[in-house]
């Protein structure tokens, strides 16, 4: 019993529903308590236990009851009805700013809520700098949170929250205002956070994230609690659902489907007859740079004997792009100088959804062992990687590595640097795709079809 930190048995919680003010008025101040109002359950006879180090997710439609449940969780809402036990220290994020005085400045509000977590002065000082360095927010944690944008906001209350060490996380949609290279960072910390044993509540309608990130869910419709079991089940239920309500309210349409399709192999066939070479002049290996130095701070691994001085991401006419269609053929660029003489540099990268979940790995080993030979001190070189990208619509991430062999079968490597998140993309396409790719991936195949009976 002493591992179980969220018990609740039998949960409700009820509003009434007034069709005026005037009904409001009437069953207020009628002698004998006539109803003019109907109960809406927004939560509904719910049961369910949950153990220290869980990392659950809650999927649902809006309106299903997952905010209201976690208000109830964290003491912003009380139960009409059955009963919640919370053992642990909470830090939530459920509304932007929440807990936030607003004349007061980011570093002010810091030690504010560290004081409310039970946090002291001393312990808050020796925390101070890494809530400032993750928020990232500049001289702004030095204004009033009132000038604060709602991607500050974000910043500011998951690096609080993420370090005052609390025994319970939740998280809701907090995160999705933030820019991708933000969300990486949280998805990171979030992770480690689990690691060390906090139970966390994620909601979020990204069901890629709750699957990845999450061991368990929970599905609330009409706010009942309709499944309780491993995320990976949960979210394939919730997803058929998903589909079989789209399907019902804009219903097929073949002639649309076909047309797209006509239309992204055109376009795939133009982007084949396009040249590879990329100039490599000072002016055009700078583009970007500023940004990729930003990227690169954040968890950078490296020995000092060769370096990536910029990664860009550009289409076959050598422009420098974030948005990538379906289909469309790119070049990944990894611009490497070397500091000292290396007999051998070998290259990598990786492409990572938002959670961190490496999707696509390419490694020069690969590709008949091709790397960098006899490389000098003060030389750069350019690797360009062409690749067709055929993902599923989302923001994705590309992690960067030169290394070099530790045996002579090139299966091992020393790390001479490591950019885990070199750079970002977008990527889009038309609606079909978004519904026709079910995975991460669309994979290429060689297909035969024989007929060998007849009618």
């Amino acid at each position: 019993m002493n591992d179980i930190v969220i018990k609740a048995e039998h949960l409700s919680k009820i509003y009434k529903i007034y069709e005026n003010d005037i009904d409001r008025l009437k069953e207020t101040f009628h002698p004998f308590h006539k109803r003019y109002s109907k109960d809406f359950f927004a939560l509904q006879d719910v049961s369910f236990e949950i153990r220290r180090g869980e990392n659950v997710g809650l999927v649902g439609k809006n309106g299903a009851g997952k905010s209201t449940l976690l208000k109830m969780i964290t003491g912003v809402l009380t139960p009409s009805g059955g009963t919640l036990q919370v053992n642990g220290r909470i830090a939530s994020l459920l509304e932007l700013g929440a807990g936030f005085n607003p004349d007061m400045t980011g570093i002010e509000n810091i030690y504010m809520n560290g004081l409310l977590m039970g946090q002291s002065r001393d312990e808050m000082n020796d925390k101070i700098d890494d809530i400032v360095a993750f928020a990232d927010i500049d001289d702004f944690v030095k204004q009033p949170v009132k000038t604060y944008s709602s991607g500050m906001f974000a910043r500011l209350a998951f690096a609080v929250n993420a370090f005052l060490e609390p025994d319970i996380l939740i998280i809701d949609e907090a995160l999705s205002v933030g820019d991708s290279f933000f969300q990486s960072k949280c998805m990171d910390k979030m992770r480690k956070m689990i690691e060390s044993g906090v139970t966390v509540l994620f909601v979020s309608h990204d069901t890629y994230a709750v699957k990845n990130l999450c061991e368990r869910a929970f599905y609330l419709h009409a706010g009942k609690l309709i499944m309780d079991a491993p995320a990976k089940d949960v979210i394939e239920v919730y997803r058929n659902e998903i589909v079989r309500m789209r399907r019902e309210l804009i219903g097929e349409d073949a002639d649309k489907v076909a047309t797209l399709i006509e239309e992204a192999k055109l376009s795939q066939a133009d982007d084949d007859t396009k040249d590879f070479n990329i100039p490599t002049d000072a002016e055009s290996l700078s583009r970007g740079k500023e940004i990729f130095e930003k990227n690169a701070t954040y968890n950078r691994v490296q020995d000092g004997r060769a370096e990536l001085i910029n990664v860009q991401l550009m289409n076959l006419d050598g422009e420098i792009i974030s948005d990538v269609m379906f289909a469309q053929e790119v070049i990944l660029r990894m611009v490497v100088k070397f500091n000292q003489n290396i007999e051998c540099l070998g290259m990598a990268y990786h492409i990572r959804n938002a959670t961190g979940i490496d999707l696509i790995y390419t490694d020069s080993r690969f590709n008949k062992t091709k790397a960098i030979f006899d490389g000098k001190r003060g030389e750069i070189y350019t690797i360009d990687w062409k690749f067709k990208v055929e993902l599923r619509q989302e923001m994705y991430d590309i992690a960067c590595v030169v290394s070099t062999p530790i045996d002579d079968k090139l299966m091992d490597a020393n790390i001479c640097d490591y950019v885990p998140c070199a750079l970002q993309f977008n990527l889009v396409s038309p609606d079909v795709y978004s519904t026709m790719v079910g995975g991460y991936v669309h994979w290429h195949n060689d297909l035969k079809i024989n007929r060998v009976t007849n009618a």
